[in-house]
C-alpha cells in the first residue's frame, strides 16, 4: 500500500508524478486488508471443523451447516478485498503462541478453531459496518449460527465419547490424586468424575481445575459429582447426581443441552425414573457393597442383569468392582463398570486401568 508523499514511477522512459493516497483512501485500504484476512481465517476455521463433523461424526446435518456458512462468507470476499491483500508487509504472520504449536486431542483442536471463527466473524462485523451496512448485520447472524453449531458439536462429541467409554473412575480423597489418575489416563481411561463430599470449596475449585486440565490433556471426559456450580464453574462436560441431588431437569435448564447428566439408581424404578427424566446415562448398584455407599444393601447382580435388558440409555454397573469380579458382572450383562477403590487404592494405576479395559473390551468383541 502506498503511503503519503509522491511517487515517480518510469514507464518507456516517462517519469510520471501519482498523487500519493488521501487520509481516507489509506483507512479504507487498511479496512479491506482486515476485512481480508478474516474472511480467510473464518473461512480456514470452519473447513478444519467441517472435516471433522463430514469424516469424524459422519454427520450430514453439520456438516451441511459448516459448507453453508464457508460459501456465504465467501460470497463476501470479493476481489477488491482481496486486491488489498499484503502478507509481505503483514507484521501478524511472525507472531505465534505456544498453544497454537501444539493441540491436545480433538476437543481441543475443535475448541480451538471455534475461537478462531467467532474472533474472525466479530472482526468482520465491527470493520464490515465501515464498508457497508448489510455486512454488520449478516456477520452477526453468522457469528450466532457458529455459536449454535459449537453447542451442538461439542454436545454431539460428548455423547459420542460417553457411547465409546467402557470404564469409569470416580476418585476418591487421596494425597496422590493427580497422579493416581494421571496414571489411569495414561492406561488408557476416558471417563472420569471427580468426587469429594468434605473438602471445602477453594480445595475442590483448584482439584476440579487441574483434573479438568488434565482429561482435556488426555482426551478424557471429566465429570463433577452432585455440584451443577462447580461443573460450570471449571467448564466441566458435565456432572453426576445422587437420588437426593436436584432434579435432572433443573440441572439441564443450567447446565445446557451440550453438558451430560449422569444419575445413580439403585433399583427398576429409578432407573426407568432417570431415563424419563432425561438423564444421558446411569449408575447401576451397588453390585456389592461397598465402604463408599455405606449403609446401602447391595443390589446386587440381579440389577446388573435387569439394566442389561431394560435400559435405553448407556449405563455403568458400579460399585465394589475389581479385577477379581469384574467377569462375574460382564457375565451378568454389563458392558461398561465404574470403579472406585480398585484404581484409587491401586499400586499400579495404569496396569489395572488396562487390565480391566482389556475384560471389557473383549466381551464387547465378543457380543458384536
Amino acid at each position: 500500500m502506498k503511503q503519503a508523499g509522491y511517487y515517480d514511477e518510469s514507464t518507456n522512459g516517462v517519469v510520471v508524478m501519482v498523487e500519493p493516497y488521501s487520509q481516507k483512501q489509506q483507512i479504507q485500504q487498511v479496512v479491506y486488508r482486515i476485512l481480508d484476512a478474516n474472511l480467510d481465517r473464518a473461512r480456514e476455521g470452519l473447513r478444519v471443523i467441517e472435516e471433522w463433523c463430514r469424516f469424524g461424526l459422519n454427520n450430514v446435518q453439520m456438516t451441511s451447516e459448516c459448507k453453508q456458512l464457508r460459501q456465504e462468507i465467501a460470497s463476501w470476499h470479493t476481489a477488491e478485498l482481496r486486491a488489498a491483500r499484503d502478507t509481505l508487509c503483514d507484521t501478524g504472520t511472525e507472531i505465534t503462541h505456544p498453544q497454537e504449536e501444539t493441540r491436545s486431542g480433538i476437543r481441543a483442536l475443535l475448541q480451538a478453531n471455534f475461537c478462531r471463527v467467532q474472533e474472525a466473524l466479530r472482526v468482520l462485523e465491527e470493520y464490515g459496518k465501515l464498508v457497508n451496512s448489510n455486512m454488520g448485520i449478516a456477520f452477526k447472524q453468522m457469528r450466532y449460527r457458529v455459536y449454535t453449531l459449537e453447542t451442538n458439536l461439542m454436545g454431539y462429541e460428548r455423547h459420542q465419547m460417553l457411547l465409546r467409554a467402557r470404564l469409569y473412575l470416580v476418585t476418591s480423597p487421596s494425597e496422590n490424586l493427580i497422579g493416581t489418575v494421571e496414571a489411569a489416563l495414561k492406561g488408557g481411561l476416558t471417563l472420569i468424575q471427580y468426587r469429594d463430599k468434605n473438602a471445602d470449596d477453594t480445595l475442590r475449585l483448584d482439584l476440579a481445575v487441574s483434573l479438568r486440565d488434565l482429561c482435556r490433556n488426555y482426551g478424557a471426559l471429566f465429570i463433577v459429582n452432585d455440584r451443577v456450580d462447580l461443573a460450570l464453574a471449571v467448564d466441566a462436560d458435565g456432572v453426576h447426581l445422587g437420588q437426593q441431588d436436584m432434579p435432572i431437569s433443573v440441572a439441564r435448564q443450567l447446565l445446557g443441552p451440550q453438558r451430560l447428566i449422569g444419575r445413580s439408581t439403585t433399583n427398576p424404578q429409578e432407573m426407568q425414573q432417570a431415563i424419563a427424566d432425561g438423564a444421558d446415562y446411569i449408575g447401576v448398584g451397588p453390585v456389592y457393597e461397598t465402604p463408599t455407599k455405606e449403609g446401602k444393601a447391595a443390589a446386587g447382580l440381579e440389577y446388573v442383569q435387569y439394566a442389561a435388558q431394560h435400559s435405553t440409555i448407556p449405563w455403568f454397573a458400579i460399585g465394589g468392582i475389581d479385577t477379581s469380579n469384574i467377569n462375574d458382572v460382564i457375565d451378568a450383562g454389563a458392558s461398561r463398570v465404574a470403579v472406585v477403590r480398585s484404581l484409587m487404592q491401586a499400586e499400579q494405576p495404569t496396569l489395572v486401568t488396562q487390565y480391566l479395559l482389556s475384560q471389557l473390551n473383549r466381551i464387547q468383541s465378543e457380543r458384536k
